[in-house]
């Protein structure tokens, strides 16, 4: 890609000559190259063995769909046992169970308390086992609240797993097959073709007639051919004085993706 670059800068280097010397109602076409307009290498978050790659080389994939999973027997299973955890209602049921009884034993008391059948300290001591059981039941509610969220913990571990497209967009490359360790190295490797990007180095004698939002038509190579519009996106502030250019940047729309990244093409933009 360096490569690509240094030619098309040295190219728009020698237009710079050219563009001088023809008037400027013929202003000279300039190289260019389509591009996708983004290129991601997914990888896990997590390292783990690989089970599972969803795709290859040149298939359509859409934003959010399950490009491959990692080994998971582990983490299912503790999401299972923590979903066990958070559906029990055991404890809470046993504690109100409690807590309702010490209530009616400390109604109970205090009216034998008032017929002077019982002892105060009876009735301190029904209280206090009200009170405890009604932090029992408390403890047994927050108790079930830490499980859901230990269920959700273990469903994140295992959703991590599963690796997504962050993009629409084409597979360039599978990086890795089952039964590889990730170890941080990328799965595989996407292209987003919707919109296109085309890169172009322009001479600095049209330097202030190219504006954002400006929109030209981009010839493609043969044999794709045809003219396209596009729009530009980025004008560099910054000139690269070795080659008398600057960097322009454009974007053509690709629905279907009828057009194919990496082609050369030609741009000439208005007066």
């Amino acid at each position: 890609m360096n490569g690509t670059w240094s030619l098309l800068r040295l190219t728009g280097a020698l237009l710079v000559v050219t563009t001088l010397a023809v008037p400027v109602a013929q202003a000279a076409e300039l190289d260019c190259l389509i591009e996708p307009s983004v290129i991601v290498n997914v990888s896990s978050p997590v390292d783990g063995l690989v089970d599972r790659v969803a795709v290859d080389r040149g298939d359509l994939v859409k934003e959010g769909q399950v490009l491959a999973s990692l080994e998971s027997s582990v983490q299912r299973a503790m999401l299972a046992i923590a979903k066990a955890r958070a559906e029990m209602d055991t404890p809470i049921q046993t504690s109100q169970v409690r807590l309702d009884y010490a209530i009616r034993k400390v109604t109970s008391n205090e009216r034998l308390l008032e017929e002077h059948g019982i002892s105060e300290r009876e009735v301190d001591d029904s209280r206090a086992q009200r009170d405890l059981s009604q932090i029992a039941l408390m403890e047994a509610r927050d108790n079930k609240r830490l499980a859901e969220l230990d269920m959700k913990r273990a469903q994140a571990e295992l959703e991590v797993r599963t690796v997504r497209s962050p993009i629409n967009g084409v597979v360039m490359e599978r990086l890795l097959s089952p039964m590889e360790q990730t170890k941080q190295t990328p799965i595989v490797k996407l292209a987003q073709l919707d919109p296109l990007r085309v890169e172009v180095f322009a001479p600095i004698a049209i330097l202030g007639k190219i504006a954002v939002g400006m929109t030209v038509q981009v010839k493609p190579e043969a044999p794709v051919g045809g003219a396209y519009p596009a729009r530009v996106t980025v004008v560099d502030r910054v000139v690269d004085a070795a080659s008398g250019t600057f960097g322009v940047r454009l974007q053509i729309p690709n629905p279907n993706h009828r057009l194919p990244a990496g082609l050369k093409c030609k741009i000439q933009f208005p007066d």
